[in-house]
């Protein structure tokens, strides 16, 4: 079982050292004064929920001799020990996703990433009953996760319920720096499936149903060639509904991808 230890000099050895030959070790180096410190601790306690990895407190005030040992020179710094050995793991406040990929590559498992896992077979498999049961436990277990809520979503999208998805997925701040642009992709695709499903009246929207339809099939380019015609020819549109729609696949796609940045000037010409 995960735990969390306060470890001085006399236990060291013990709980850290001799320790690590069972299971990794995360040895945190703080300071009551730091305030990354204070930020960096609850990402920490929140991670050894689903991990199995003993995470050991030193506190360096209260044991300058281990930091000197250490050559701890700013706070806070975790340092991993695996074997026995003690490695460098990473100085300041880093993100929840940089901390799961020392722990992957430590081979330490997710207890939530192998719940989610099974839930998404059962999805896949057709047995939405289990997958709905798997659920419901993980969101017992792991009730205010963000990584939860985005499987929830995901499984509502299979079950078409997008708008019961999308609410799930607008309790994610945008600003989370691990999840908020996983979940905002999430509403981008939702809202492109929106239009790809509705009654076209009009030759008009035939044409902008169809460049939804060719992005959530990820023909992005025509897609984007489409809908930059559509704002060309009356911006106004479905609430000015393609350059939205052009946005959310610049989103899905990424700043650095070689369409966004050419459709984004592109849409700037044509608007200005």
């Amino acid at each position: 079982m995960a735990e969390s230890v306060v470890v001085n000099r006399e236990n060291f050895a013990t709980v850290v050292l001799a320790a690590s030959q069972e299971k990794p070790v995360l040895v945190d180096f703080f300071a009551t004064w730091c305030g990354p410190c204070q930020i960096l601790k609850p990402i920490l306690q929140k991670l050894l929920q689903e991990y199995d990895f003993t995470l050991a407190l030193v506190d360096i005030d209260q044991n300058p001799d281990l930091a000197n040992e250490y050559g701890v020179e700013g706070v806070p710094d975790v340092r991993v020990v695996t074997q026995g050995k003690v490695i460098p793991g990473f100085v300041g406040v880093v993100t929840e996703a940089q901390i799961r990929e020392i722990l992957d590559n430590l081979d330490v498992k997710s207890s939530l990433d192998e719940a989610i896992t099974q839930l998404q077979q059962y999805q896949n498999a057709g047995d939405l009953a289990q997958a709905k049961q798997c659920l419901d436990q993980l969101f017992n277990d792991y009730p205010k996760h963000p990584k939860v809520a985005i499987a929830a979503a995901e499984f509502l999208l299979h079950c078409q319920k997008p708008t019961e998805a999308t609410r799930l997925l607008n309790t994610i701040p945008p600003d989370d720096p691990d999840y908020g642009a996983i979940a905002a992709q999430l509403r981008g695709r939702i809202f492109l499936q929106d239009i790809s499903q509705t009654e076209p009246a009009s030759e008009l929207d035939q044409k902008y149903i169809r460049a939804a339809q060719l992005a959530l099939a990820e023909n992005y380019e025509e897609a984007l060639l489409i809908f930059l015609e559509i704002v060309a020819g009356d911006r106004r549109y479905q609430d000015d509904g393609a350059r939205k729609a052009m946005v959310t696949i610049f989103n899905l796609l990424g700043s650095t991808h070689p369409l966004t940045q050419k459709f984004q000037k592109q849409l700037m010409l044509t608007l200005y």
